[in-house]
């Protein structure tokens, strides 16, 4: 069988090819936009050079058929942080919807960059590596290689980071507005973190009071875990503390829990209220102050219980 000829592939220096970045490059660029239209699957329609940003001159300003502006940084070498700082300058200066950079050796940590900014920001971002290539005798030809790009996952990623990061912040203001209560004399010495639960020692090892929060609720509860790794010892511990249920449900003024969680190896007497984190923070110190009491309520009932039950172990 024979085969027909098939051409090497060679890689061409992009100073050979386009002596100069401004005068060569993005003009020929400008001319040629279905390259980069057809890289990107994009349709710029318009491409003009040298557009102001302030004292700045943007490589190339380009619009689609819907109207939706885009700048273009060239860089034919190794990307760097100066070309990154102009390209979201430009960004911002055109109030542009869409930044492309174009380099010959895109660097890890740009690339991871403009990744976050895909995420992070309402704008699109694509970061695009040009080459130069020949095959035989033939006429240099541009390839454009696609290193990051917008996507429906990235945007969603980043709504979800942001969320998750809102959430981090306001969970912290709100146990820092509680730990520094002062009748939350339990807690006091914690530091407030970013999660759902704040929790303290009884002073008895394996018997712990925590506070939880949710958006909408909000609960104070004696967690019991001996830690020693049998479940079946946490459920006795459980049933005595049980036998003084009636005694310790007097005591308190909110409905008591008992959570003895079969099937799990912990067990709780839990204090359920309403009001979260997502509560209107004027509603706050009302509501911490329930839950604060609530606790002390419970560690009060709960206190010559545990004392008895430690004194017999």
């Amino acid at each position: 069988m024979t085969y027909s000829p098939i051409g090497k592939l060679q890689r061409v220096p992009l100073r050979e090819v386009w002596k100069h970045e401004a005068y060569d490059f993005t003009q020929w660029l400008q001319h040629n936009i279905d390259v980069l239209n057809d890289s990107l699957d994009l349709n710029l329609i318009t491409a003009d050079r040298e557009q102001a940003a302030g004292s700045f001159s943007i490589d190339l300003v380009a619009e689609d058929e819907d109207g939706i502006t885009y700048v273009i940084e060239n860089q034919l070498e190794k990307s760097d942080h100066d070309h990154l700082g102009k390209l979201i300058t430009y960004l911002t200066a055109r109030s542009a919807r869409a930044a492309i950079w174009i380099v010959s050796e895109p660097r890890p940590e740009h690339v991871a960059a403009m990744a976050w900014l895909n995420e992070s920001l309402n704008a699109d971002f694509y970061l695009v590596k040009v080459e130069a290539v020949r095959i035989g005798d033939s006429p240099a030809a541009p390839l454009l290689t696609l290193i990051v790009g917008p996507s429906v996952e990235a945007k969603e990623t980043g709504r979800a980071k942001q969320e998750l990061s809102e959430r981090h912040e306001i969970r912290k203001r709100w146990w820092t507005a509680l730990v520094s209560h002062p009748d939350a004399k339990l807690h006091a010495h914690i530091t407030p973190g970013f999660g759902s639960w704040l929790g303290a020692s009884s002073g008895i090892p394996g018997f712990g009071y925590w506070y939880s929060v949710t958006m909408k609720s909000c609960t104070a509860e004696l967690y019991i875990d001996l830690g020693t790794g049998d479940s079946e010892q946490n459920k006795q511990i459980f049933d005595r503390i049980k036998e003084s249920q009636a005694s310790i449900d007097a005591s308190i003024s909110l409905p008591v829990s008992w959570e003895r969680l079969d099937g799990r190896k912990a067990c709780r007497i839990r204090l359920n209220l309403p009001g979260g984190y997502r509560s209107p923070e004027e509603e706050w110190p009302n509501i911490q102050f329930q839950l604060i009491t609530a606790m002390n309520e419970l560690e009060q009932a709960l206190r010559p219980v545990l004392k008895s039950l430690s004194v017999s172990q």
